[in-house]
């Protein structure tokens, strides 16, 4: 029978990949790790990130033994940092719940923290061959296309409409063929831009294609100009050349890196110093400014620096350490604080 779903496996097995680090040798365990870099990362970008994850941590235990800032130090420069502390704390659970093992079970694996909806349905599907629907961004675009729904992708009735879409072109066998086939699809020939439609497995009944809408579809609604923030870091640093850092809090951006000092006026720099350290002779200095996009804004930050001789602190509620170039792996800081650090350390 030539339903959607059997063209979809027989296309995988011709054309899909096969070779990605996390099909090798695979297990649950690598299924779930990469599905959760792969929520907000490209595979190319992710692959260097998950064979380091994977030689640090080979299996829950050793992930559920290992600290918060441990697992952090390996997830810098992926980005959306709760998805590093949710794994943390989901290999916490699993250690002292289910003997150190994912459950096969949706309900239970959408109850661990951060694990939602397609990312349970893909470790279901992948990492034990069991039936499930996924949603991640390449089979939203495969199935927005192929049946035409032009909802604003964003919106939840369209949301619901492509998890029932999902839901009934499941196959009735080879469940993670068909769900990495899908994948692979959305992400090898029914691409964002220019479609590769003409070796597509499922071109012929596409209504996308029939209506030649596939540049308008998915539908993204209109694109919002990323708005500017601009902020003020302070950088304590000794006669080694070792770094003031601070904790930041597990919510918002960075959540729980180590990163400078920060406030949004340059006049707070010098009241904030004085507030944490008991210097005799304050000098800021301009270092200077840099530039950093995320998802929903781009940052500027104008970074000063401020030098004195001892590792001297005032007792404060913040969780602080002095650091520098050569200890950065151990800890987890964002890239942008990792390459100042780094470029103060040979500059000085």
């Amino acid at each position: 029978m030539n339903t959607f779903s059997n063209r979809v496996i027989k296309w995988h097995g011709e054309s899909g990949r096969t070779d990605l680090p996390w099909q090798i040798n695979k297990t649950p365990y690598k299924v779930w790790i990469s599905e959760v870099m792969l929520q907000q990362t490209q595979v190319n970008t992710a692959m260097p990130y998950f064979d380091a994850f994977m030689k640090r941590f080979p299996n829950i235990d050793s992930l559920a033994e290992s600290t918060t800032d441990d697992v952090l130090s390996y997830w810098s420069g992926l980005g959306y940092y709760a998805r590093g502390r949710n794994i943390h704390k989901t290999a916490c659970i699993l250690k002292d719940d289910y003997s150190s093992s994912l459950p096969c079970s949706l309900i239970e694996l959408e109850s661990l923290p951060g694990i939602g909806r397609s990312t349970a349905g893909a470790i279901y599907s992948l990492g034990f061959n069991k039936s499930a629907p996924i949603l991640d961004g390449n089979v939203k675009r495969v199935l927005s296309r192929h049946k035409r729904i032009d909802g604003i992708l964003k919106k939840a009735t369209t949301v619901n409409k492509l998890w029932e879409i999902s839901e009934e072109l499941l196959p009735h066998r080879n469940y993670g063929t068909y769900t990495q086939g899908i994948m692979d699809l959305g992400a090898t020939v029914c691409t964002r831009s220019n479609p590769s439609c003409s070796v597509c497995p499922v071109e012929e009944d596409c209504l996308a294609r029939i209506h030649s809408e596939t540049a308008l579809l998915p539908n993204r609604g209109t694109s919002k100009k990323k708005r500017e923030k601009e902020v003020f870091w302070l950088v304590p640093i000794d006669k080694n050349n070792n770094v003031y850092l601070e904790k930041r809090p597990e919510k918002g951006i960075w959540g729980g890196l180590w990163s400078f000092i920060e406030c949004d006026e340059k006049k707070e720099l010098k009241k904030i110093y004085e507030s944490k350290f008991s210097p005799n002779k304050t000098s800021i200095k301009k270092y200077k400014e840099i530039e950093h996009s995320f998802s929903h804004y781009n940052l500027k930050a104008h970074v000063f620096v401020v030098t004195h001789k001892r590792k001297l602190t005032k007792q404060t509620n913040i969780e602080s350490i002095w650091t520098n170039a050569k200890e950065l792996q151990s800890i987890g800081t964002p890239k942008p604080i990792q390459k100042l650090i780094t470029e103060m350390s040979q500059n000085g």
